[in-house]
This record gives C-alpha cells, sequence and structure tokens, in this order.
C-alpha cells in the first residue's frame, strides 16, 4: 500500500505546482525534446491517447538520460527503475501538433529521483507528470548512482518552495 507521507508533499498537492511561474530558483538546465502526434496517438474523437503521455515520459526519460548525462547506462553500472508514475492533463491534445516535453529533476538523492514532466502545445502545458526513479545495479539491486552521474542529474534539479501542511 502506498503510504501518501512518502510521496514529496509538493506532489501530492497536484502537478499545478510543477509549473516553472511557482519556482524560486530556476534550473541549470531543463532538457527539451519535441514529440509529433499522429493518427496513431488518437481515438476516434482525435484526442491523443492517455497511455502516449507514459509513452513519453519513457522516450524523454531515455532521451535526456543519453545525451545528458551518459550514453550507455550499462556502462555506468546498472539501469533506471521507475518506483511511481503519475501524470495529468491539462488540455487536449491532437493529431499533427507538436508536443514540447521538458524535464527537471527533483529531490536527487544517493539512489533516486523524480523526473518532472510538462508537456506544452504551443507554449501552453497539455499535460504534466512525474516518475520517480531509483537506480540499481546490474544484479538488479538498488545502489548508488554511479561516481560522476549524480552531479550531472543535479544540474537539472528543480527547487521548488516549501509549502505548509
Amino acid at each position: 500500500m502506498l503510504m501518501r507521507d512518502v510521496i514529496p508533499q509538493v506532489l501530492n498537492r497536484g502537478t499545478a505546482m510543477l509549473t516553472q511561474d511557482v519556482l524560486d530558483t530556476p534550473p541549470q538546465k531543463t532538457f527539451h525534446h519535441a514529440i509529433d502526434i499522429y493518427l496513431k496517438d488518437s481515438n476516434a474523437f482525435m484526442n491523443t491517447y492517455f497511455a502516449r503521455y507514459f509513452e513519453w515520459q519513457g522516450i524523454c526519460r531515455e532521451r535526456w538520460f543519453h545525451e545528458c548525462i551518459h550514453d550507455n547506462l550499462l556502462a555506468a553500472g546498472g539501469v533506471f527503475v521507475t518506483k511511481r508514475a503519475h501524470q495529468e492533463y491539462v488540455e487536449e491534445t491532437f493529431p499533427f501538433q507538436r508536443v514540447d516535453c521538458y524535464l527537471n529533476t527533483f529531490q536527487v538523492r544517493q539512489c533516486s529521483a523524480y523526473l518532472l514532466f510538462r508537456f506544452c502545445v504551443g507554449g501552453r502545458p497539455v499535460s504534466l507528470g512525474y516518475q520517480q526513479i531509483v537506480f540499481a545495479d546490474k544484479e538488479r539491486r538498488i545502489s548508488r548512482f554511479p561516481k560522476g552521474i549524480i552531479e550531472r542529474v543535479k544540474e537539472y534539479e528543480l527547487i521548488l518552495p516549501e509549502l505548509a501542511s
């Protein structure tokens, strides 16, 4: 059973807190990846399938890690394991729109971190979400991030305002 107290309070309050306008200090870096929506990504009403956003979280995460953190995770000594994931709609999207995905990190620790995803069309947020990831070694045991990687992951970290309970 998931205990609410293990989820950072800012994420418990909804992903509206993940918008750039609430930040005390902007991150050093934000990763950007563009995604085009096609007919296969939508239903008969031309709305984008909700599941696509989870798929796009994974695509963005892989591209970010490959381009910005380490070009071969297995060579770095392990894998990312998704412990939890959340996605929430803000506005509908449709085929042939370009979705800009922005990735930042939050609460980077020795073995885990949150990845925050903002999906936008034309500068407007259309969906927001997060993943909590843990690092596992080749034997699939939770372990510390390899030397040097944690510093690169922290370059993308958001510092969000403290919230009262």
